[in-house]
Protein backbone atom coordinates (compact mmCIF):
# COMPACT_ATOMS: atom_id res chain seq x y z
CA UNK A 1 0.00 0.00 0.00
CA UNK A 2 1.57 3.73 -0.63
CA UNK A 3 2.61 5.52 1.79
CA UNK A 4 1.66 9.17 1.94
CA UNK A 5 3.37 11.71 4.91
CA UNK A 6 1.53 15.18 4.83
CA UNK A 7 3.10 18.37 6.95
CA UNK A 8 0.27 20.71 8.01
CA UNK A 9 -1.98 17.45 8.06
CA UNK A 10 -4.99 19.50 10.11
CA UNK A 11 -4.62 22.63 8.10
CA UNK A 12 -7.45 23.55 4.89
CA UNK A 13 -5.14 21.95 2.06
CA UNK A 14 -3.76 19.38 4.42
CA UNK A 15 -6.58 18.00 5.42
CA UNK A 16 -9.16 17.40 2.56
CA UNK A 17 -5.59 15.93 0.95
CA UNK A 18 -5.41 13.52 3.75
CA UNK A 19 -8.72 12.27 2.79
CA UNK A 20 -8.73 12.33 -1.26
CA UNK A 21 -5.19 10.14 -0.74
CA UNK A 22 -7.31 7.57 1.74
CA UNK A 23 -10.21 7.76 -1.08
CA UNK A 24 -7.21 6.17 -3.42
CA UNK A 25 -5.49 3.38 -1.49
CA UNK A 26 -2.86 5.44 0.82
CA UNK A 27 -1.85 4.72 4.30
CA UNK A 28 -1.59 8.56 5.61
CA UNK A 29 0.50 9.79 8.09
CA UNK A 30 -0.10 13.50 9.01
CA UNK A 31 2.06 15.77 11.24
CA UNK A 32 0.60 18.71 12.93
CA UNK A 33 1.69 20.72 15.73
CA UNK A 34 -2.16 22.51 16.25
CA UNK A 35 -5.49 22.64 15.16
CA UNK A 36 -7.93 25.68 14.85
CA UNK A 37 -11.12 24.69 16.75
CA UNK A 38 -12.93 23.97 14.17
CA UNK A 39 -10.55 21.35 12.46
CA UNK A 40 -10.60 19.29 15.62
CA UNK A 41 -13.51 16.60 13.94
CA UNK A 42 -10.45 15.83 11.15
CA UNK A 43 -8.26 14.30 14.33
CA UNK A 44 -11.37 11.74 14.65
CA UNK A 45 -10.34 9.72 11.90
CA UNK A 46 -8.46 7.36 13.18
CA UNK A 47 -7.58 6.00 9.60
CA UNK A 48 -5.11 8.44 9.75
CA UNK A 49 -2.01 8.33 11.56
CA UNK A 50 -1.45 11.64 13.45
CA UNK A 51 2.10 12.50 14.41
CA UNK A 52 2.80 16.21 17.05
CA UNK A 53 5.74 17.38 15.46
CA UNK A 54 7.06 20.97 15.64
CA UNK A 55 8.53 22.13 12.18
CA UNK A 56 11.52 23.76 14.26
CA UNK A 57 12.13 20.17 15.99
CA UNK A 58 15.23 18.97 13.02
CA UNK A 59 15.72 16.04 14.98
CA UNK A 60 12.20 14.59 15.47
CA UNK A 61 10.84 16.05 11.83
CA UNK A 62 14.07 14.12 10.26
CA UNK A 63 13.31 10.74 12.12
CA UNK A 64 9.82 10.63 11.26
CA UNK A 65 10.37 10.90 7.89
CA UNK A 66 13.25 8.12 7.77
CA UNK A 67 11.03 6.19 10.01
CA UNK A 68 8.10 6.26 7.92
CA UNK A 69 9.64 6.27 4.05
CA UNK A 70 6.41 7.56 2.53
CA UNK A 71 6.28 7.19 -1.47
CA UNK A 72 5.04 11.08 -1.44
CA UNK A 73 5.79 13.46 0.99
CA UNK A 74 3.95 16.60 0.77
CA UNK A 75 4.83 19.68 3.20
CA UNK A 76 1.83 21.82 3.50
CA UNK A 77 3.30 22.83 7.07
CA UNK A 78 3.76 26.17 7.46
CA UNK A 79 3.58 29.76 9.40
CA UNK A 80 1.54 30.83 7.02
CA UNK A 81 -0.27 33.98 7.58
CA UNK A 82 1.05 37.65 7.00
CA UNK A 83 0.03 39.76 9.74
CA UNK A 84 1.70 37.13 12.68
CA UNK A 85 4.86 37.52 10.24
CA UNK A 86 5.24 40.74 10.64
CA UNK A 87 4.98 40.58 14.29
CA UNK A 88 7.65 37.67 14.54
CA UNK A 89 9.48 37.76 11.26
CA UNK A 90 12.19 35.29 12.90
CA UNK A 91 9.72 32.79 13.96
CA UNK A 92 8.36 32.94 10.79
CA UNK A 93 11.76 32.72 8.60
CA UNK A 94 13.05 30.23 10.70
CA UNK A 95 10.22 27.82 11.19
CA UNK A 96 9.28 28.01 6.83
CA UNK A 97 12.83 27.73 5.73
CA UNK A 98 14.44 25.77 7.98
CA UNK A 99 11.75 22.84 7.95
CA UNK A 100 12.09 23.03 4.21
CA UNK A 101 15.29 22.51 4.47
CA UNK A 102 15.54 19.40 6.86
CA UNK A 103 12.70 17.78 5.25
CA UNK A 104 14.77 18.05 1.54
CA UNK A 105 17.78 16.86 4.19
CA UNK A 106 15.65 14.08 5.21
CA UNK A 107 14.15 13.17 1.76
CA UNK A 108 17.49 12.43 0.01
CA UNK A 109 18.93 9.99 2.64
CA UNK A 110 15.64 7.89 1.45
CA UNK A 111 16.05 4.89 -1.12
CA UNK A 112 13.99 4.98 -3.17
CA UNK A 113 13.76 8.79 -2.39
CA UNK A 114 9.91 9.74 -2.05
CA UNK A 115 8.12 12.64 -4.84
CA UNK A 116 8.14 16.11 -3.18
CA UNK A 117 5.25 18.61 -3.54
CA UNK A 118 6.51 21.52 -1.59
CA UNK A 119 3.75 24.03 -0.75
CA UNK A 120 5.08 27.50 -2.34
CA UNK A 121 2.37 30.59 -2.46
CA UNK A 122 1.22 33.34 -4.87
CA UNK A 123 2.60 35.78 -2.36
CA UNK A 124 6.07 35.04 -3.43
CA UNK A 125 5.23 37.16 -6.13
CA UNK A 126 4.26 40.44 -4.79
CA UNK A 127 3.03 43.90 -6.46
CA UNK A 128 2.08 43.37 -9.76
CA UNK A 129 2.28 45.49 -13.20
CA UNK A 130 -0.73 45.58 -14.99
CA UNK A 131 1.21 43.84 -17.87
CA UNK A 132 2.49 41.25 -15.40
CA UNK A 133 -1.58 39.80 -14.78
CA UNK A 134 -2.18 37.28 -15.17
CA UNK A 135 1.06 36.22 -13.34
CA UNK A 136 2.84 33.55 -14.89
CA UNK A 137 5.95 31.22 -13.16
CA UNK A 138 8.50 32.97 -14.74
CA UNK A 139 7.52 36.73 -12.99
CA UNK A 140 9.98 38.41 -10.97
CA UNK A 141 9.51 37.63 -7.27
CA UNK A 142 8.82 41.06 -5.17
CA UNK A 143 7.93 39.67 -1.90
CA UNK A 144 5.83 42.58 0.65
CA UNK A 145 5.83 40.38 4.12
CA UNK A 146 8.30 38.17 5.80
CA UNK A 147 6.06 35.17 5.01
CA UNK A 148 5.90 36.01 1.43
CA UNK A 149 10.18 36.23 1.81
CA UNK A 150 10.13 33.11 3.30
CA UNK A 151 7.84 31.31 0.74
CA UNK A 152 10.19 32.45 -1.71
CA UNK A 153 13.57 31.15 0.08
CA UNK A 154 11.75 27.39 0.64
CA UNK A 155 10.12 27.54 -3.04
CA UNK A 156 14.16 28.01 -4.38
CA UNK A 157 15.80 25.56 -1.77
CA UNK A 158 12.87 23.17 -3.50
CA UNK A 159 14.51 24.29 -6.94
CA UNK A 160 18.26 23.95 -5.70
CA UNK A 161 17.45 20.62 -4.39
CA UNK A 162 15.71 19.66 -8.25
CA UNK A 163 19.17 20.52 -9.46
CA UNK A 164 21.71 19.40 -6.87
CA UNK A 165 20.53 15.59 -6.11
CA UNK A 166 18.54 12.53 -7.47
CA UNK A 167 15.07 13.87 -5.97
CA UNK A 168 11.78 14.53 -7.55
CA UNK A 169 10.65 17.46 -6.35
CA UNK A 170 7.23 19.94 -7.58
CA UNK A 171 6.47 23.26 -6.43
CA UNK A 172 2.78 24.30 -6.06
CA UNK A 173 2.31 28.23 -5.88
CA UNK A 174 -1.01 28.08 -4.28
CA UNK A 175 -3.16 31.15 -4.95
CA UNK A 176 -6.24 31.88 -2.95
CA UNK A 177 -7.66 28.64 -1.62
CA UNK A 178 -11.10 28.51 0.47
CA UNK A 179 -13.82 26.60 0.99
CA UNK A 180 -15.33 23.89 3.78
CA UNK A 181 -12.86 24.66 7.25
CA UNK A 182 -11.19 27.70 5.98
CA UNK A 183 -10.17 30.05 8.49
CA UNK A 184 -8.90 33.10 8.67
CA UNK A 185 -9.64 34.73 5.32
CA UNK A 186 -11.65 37.05 3.78
CA UNK A 187 -14.26 34.62 2.13
CA UNK A 188 -14.08 32.66 5.73
CA UNK A 189 -14.56 35.62 7.77
CA UNK A 190 -17.13 37.09 5.95
CA UNK A 191 -19.15 33.52 6.27
CA UNK A 192 -18.03 33.63 9.92
CA UNK A 193 -19.76 37.01 10.67
CA UNK A 194 -22.36 36.46 8.78
CA UNK A 195 -23.33 33.03 10.05
CA UNK A 196 -23.00 34.69 13.61
CA UNK A 197 -25.34 37.56 12.58
CA UNK A 198 -27.89 35.53 11.20
CA UNK A 199 -27.53 33.35 14.62
CA UNK A 200 -27.80 36.09 16.87
CA UNK A 201 -29.74 38.93 14.63
CA UNK A 202 -26.88 41.59 14.40
CA UNK A 203 -27.36 44.32 11.61
CA UNK A 204 -24.21 45.08 10.85
CA UNK A 205 -20.76 43.35 10.27
CA UNK A 206 -17.41 44.98 10.24
CA UNK A 207 -15.16 44.89 6.89
CA UNK A 208 -11.70 45.69 6.02
CA UNK A 209 -10.68 46.68 2.09
CA UNK A 210 -12.78 45.49 -0.66
CA UNK A 211 -11.27 46.17 -3.68
CA UNK A 212 -8.22 44.30 -3.75
CA UNK A 213 -8.56 41.33 -6.86
CA UNK A 214 -7.64 37.92 -5.92
CA UNK A 215 -7.67 34.58 -8.02
CA UNK A 216 -9.60 32.06 -5.67
CA UNK A 217 -10.13 28.38 -5.79
CA UNK A 218 -12.14 25.68 -4.05
CA UNK A 219 -9.83 23.36 -2.19
CA UNK A 220 -11.21 20.25 -3.08
CA UNK A 221 -10.09 21.54 -6.56
CA UNK A 222 -6.98 22.31 -5.41
CA UNK A 223 -6.28 18.57 -3.62
CA UNK A 224 -7.41 17.71 -7.09
CA UNK A 225 -4.53 19.64 -8.70
CA UNK A 226 -1.67 18.52 -6.16
CA UNK A 227 -2.52 15.25 -6.79
CA UNK A 228 -1.89 15.90 -10.15
CA UNK A 229 1.03 17.69 -9.90
CA UNK A 230 2.96 14.78 -7.89
CA UNK A 231 2.20 12.16 -10.57
CA UNK A 232 2.82 14.73 -14.02
CA UNK A 233 4.72 17.81 -13.11
CA UNK A 234 8.09 18.23 -14.52
CA UNK A 235 10.68 17.52 -11.74
CA UNK A 236 12.08 20.77 -10.44
CA UNK A 237 9.01 22.70 -12.04
CA UNK A 238 6.94 25.00 -10.08
CA UNK A 239 3.32 25.76 -10.98
CA UNK A 240 0.77 27.94 -10.61
CA UNK A 241 -2.49 26.73 -8.84
CA UNK A 242 -5.11 28.94 -9.79
CA UNK A 243 -8.54 29.56 -11.11
CA UNK A 244 -7.57 32.16 -13.34
CA UNK A 245 -10.47 33.59 -12.73
CA UNK A 246 -10.87 37.16 -11.25
CA UNK A 247 -13.15 38.12 -8.28
CA UNK A 248 -13.37 40.73 -6.08
CA UNK A 249 -13.37 41.20 -2.33
CA UNK A 250 -15.95 42.89 -2.61
CA UNK A 251 -17.92 40.77 -5.20
CA UNK A 252 -17.32 37.80 -2.59
CA UNK A 253 -19.03 40.22 0.12
CA UNK A 254 -21.35 40.61 -2.13
CA UNK A 255 -22.61 37.37 -3.49
CA UNK A 256 -22.62 35.73 0.61
CA UNK A 257 -24.58 38.39 1.57
CA UNK A 258 -27.39 37.32 -1.04
CA UNK A 259 -27.13 34.11 0.46
CA UNK A 260 -27.76 35.31 3.97
CA UNK A 261 -31.20 34.98 5.95
CA UNK A 262 -32.01 38.30 6.30
CA UNK A 263 -30.69 41.56 5.97
CA UNK A 264 -27.59 42.39 6.85
CA UNK A 265 -25.25 45.81 6.68
CA UNK A 266 -21.18 46.52 6.92
CA UNK A 267 -19.41 49.23 8.27
CA UNK A 268 -15.58 49.98 7.56
CA UNK A 269 -13.17 48.87 10.50
CA UNK A 270 -9.38 50.15 9.97
CA UNK A 271 -8.05 47.59 12.17
CA UNK A 272 -9.23 45.00 9.36
CA UNK A 273 -6.56 46.63 7.13
CA UNK A 274 -3.12 45.09 6.53
CA UNK A 275 -0.16 46.74 6.55
CA UNK A 276 0.41 46.43 2.83
CA UNK A 277 -2.11 45.05 0.75
CA UNK A 278 -1.27 44.08 -2.99
CA UNK A 279 -4.11 44.96 -5.34
CA UNK A 280 -4.35 42.23 -7.31
CA UNK A 281 -3.15 38.83 -7.83
CA UNK A 282 -4.72 36.52 -10.59
CA UNK A 283 -2.46 33.74 -11.90
CA UNK A 284 -2.08 31.86 -15.20
CA UNK A 285 -2.56 28.13 -14.72
CA UNK A 286 -1.38 27.60 -17.97
CA UNK A 287 1.22 25.03 -17.44
CA UNK A 288 -1.26 23.33 -14.80
CA UNK A 289 -4.20 22.81 -17.57
CA UNK A 290 -1.24 20.82 -19.47
CA UNK A 291 -1.65 18.22 -17.12
CA UNK A 292 -4.90 17.51 -17.66
CA UNK A 293 -6.65 19.97 -14.78
CA UNK A 294 -9.30 22.03 -14.58
CA UNK A 295 -11.24 24.19 -11.64
CA UNK A 296 -14.70 22.26 -11.45
CA UNK A 297 -16.38 24.33 -8.76
CA UNK A 298 -17.86 27.68 -9.06
CA UNK A 299 -17.09 30.07 -6.39
CA UNK A 300 -20.81 30.46 -6.05
CA UNK A 301 -20.79 26.88 -4.71
CA UNK A 302 -17.99 27.05 -2.78
CA UNK A 303 -19.45 30.40 -0.78
CA UNK A 304 -22.57 28.39 -0.04
CA UNK A 305 -20.42 25.72 1.70
CA UNK A 306 -18.64 27.94 3.44
CA UNK A 307 -21.34 29.96 4.86
CA UNK A 308 -23.23 26.65 5.77
CA UNK A 309 -19.60 25.17 7.14
CA UNK A 310 -19.77 28.22 9.62
CA UNK A 311 -23.90 28.37 10.19
CA UNK A 312 -23.38 24.74 11.83
CA UNK A 313 -20.44 25.33 14.14
CA UNK A 314 -21.44 29.12 15.16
Amino acid sequence: MTKSLITGVTGLIGSHLAEFLLRKGHRVWGLYLKTHPMHVPVLRDKKIHYILCDLNSKRRLQNLILRIRPRYLFHLGAQSYVRPSWEDPEYTLRTNILSTLWILEAARRLRPSPTVVLASSSAEYGSNLPSEVPIRENKEFRPSSPYAVSKVASDMLGYLYAQAYPLRILRARYFNTTGPRKVADACSDFAFRIAQAEKRSFSKIPVGNLRPIRDITDVRDVVRATWLIAQKGKNGEAYNVCSGRAISVGRILKILLSLSKGKIHIFRDSKLLRRMDDPIFVGDCAKLRKLGWRPRIPIQQTLKDLLNFWRQRV
